[in-house]
C-alpha cells in the first residue's frame, strides 16, 4: 500500500488525497460551519422538506457555503493542500 512509508515527507497524508477527496472535505467543513438549518438546496428543514430556494446557497448576499463540487476551484484545492500539509517528523 503506497503512502505508509512516507511519514517523513511533508504533507504526505494530505498530498495523497485526490482532488475529489479534498472537494468533499471542503464541502463537508463548509456545511458543518454553517450555523443555520439550510446551508444548501439539498439540505433539509426541520419539517423534513428540502431547503431548495430557501437555502443560504440560493439566497443572494450573506453567507455562501460550499455545496457542490463546482463551488471548489482548483486554487481552493491548492490552498487546502498547502494549509493542511503535515509537518515532517523529525
Amino acid at each position: 500500500m503506497l503512502g505508509l512509508g512516507v511519514a517523513g515527507v511533508a504533507g504526505a497524508r494530505d498530498l495523497s488525497l485526490s482532488n475529489d477527496d479534498i472537494r468533499s472535505r471542503m464541502i463537508a467543513e463548509s456545511i458543518r460551519g454553517y450555523a443555520g438549518n439550510c446551508p444548501c438546496p439539498f439540505s433539509t428543514m426541520r419539517n423534513g422538506r428540502r431547503c431548495g430556494g430557501n437555502s443560504a446557497y440560493s439566497r443572494p448576499g450573506g453567507q455562501k457555503p460550499l455545496c457542490f463540487a463546482d463551488d471548489v476551484s482548483p486554487a481552493m484545492i491548492e490552498h487546502y493542500r498547502k494549509t493542511h500539509a503535515q509537518p515532517t517528523a523529525g
